[in-house]
């Protein structure tokens, strides 16, 4: 006999396949373009990390989402999202997905969602506690600033890609840590999409063994990427 789905995971999923319904694009981060990327692993510069993926040399082709998180207004600020889906990361055919939200760079703000204007003004966070190597860490990615503020609007940063990449050091730390970078992510050129349409990015299906997300909301994040999955089809 299987177990009984959990009210908080049902109402999740419901909550979010009606919103999804409604925008005709993802519950959040509806508002977003889509770049091809390249992910660069060069390797730890000190301790190891205890991940074959990062403690090796490597080069990744991703597909990568930058996006607004609650579809605003463009001229105000808002939730900005990073999304990254290094290619054949764990192996052929075995993508890995990273979610990143804007935040702020010290250790009481790293995980707190920010809303912010400028796509290059600060960090993005994953908020939540991830496994790297037996430990429990943060990550973020740091954007490379630019002489000009780029908003975090789909046109403007198509704009801002045809000036050249957009550059991030992606680093871990644990809660009250330092920062130490792991890899470098350069976001090309936009791919061509329908309108509004994104990816099924899910950092728990593809995770790796050695880095994955912690046990904080296992249950109702994954109701809530299926509901928004369910609400676009």
């Amino acid at each position: 006999m299987s177990r009984p789905v959990p009210l908080r995971v049902r109402g999740t999923r419901a909550g979010f396949r009606q919103l999804a319904r409604l925008r005709h694009a993802p519950a959040f981060h509806p508002d977003g373009l889509t770049c091809a990327g390249e992910l660069v692993m060069p390797g730890p510069a000190g301790t190891a990390w205890g991940v074959p993926w990062l403690d090796g040399l490597g080069r990744y082709e991703c597909v990568v989402r930058l996006s607004r998180g609650a579809g605003l207004p463009r001229p105000l600020p808002d939730w900005l999202g990073l999304a990254v889906r290094a290619l054949d990361a764990g192996g052929p055919g075995r993508p890995v997905d990273l979610l990143l939200t804007s935040s702020a760079r010290p250790p009481v703000l790293r995980r707190l969602p920010l809303p912010r204007g400028d796509a290059l003004g600060g960090p993005y966070s994953s908020l939540l506690t991830y496994r790297v190597g037996g430990r429990g860490m943060v990550l973020a990615a740091f954007p490379r600033r630019r002489l000009r503020p780029v908003h975090g609007s789909p046109p403007a940063l198509r704009r801002a890609l045809a000036d050249g990449p957009l550059v991030f050091d992606l680093r871990a730390a644990e809660p009250l840590g330092r920062w130490r970078t792991c890899a470098v992510l350069t976001v090309r050129s936009p791919l061509r999409e329908p309108p509004r349409s994104a990816l099924g990015f899910d950092v728990h299906r593809n995770s790796l063994p050695e880095l994955a997300p912690g046990t904080a909301f296992a249950a109702v994040r994954p109701a809530a990427y299926e509901g928004s999955r369910e609400g676009r089809a």
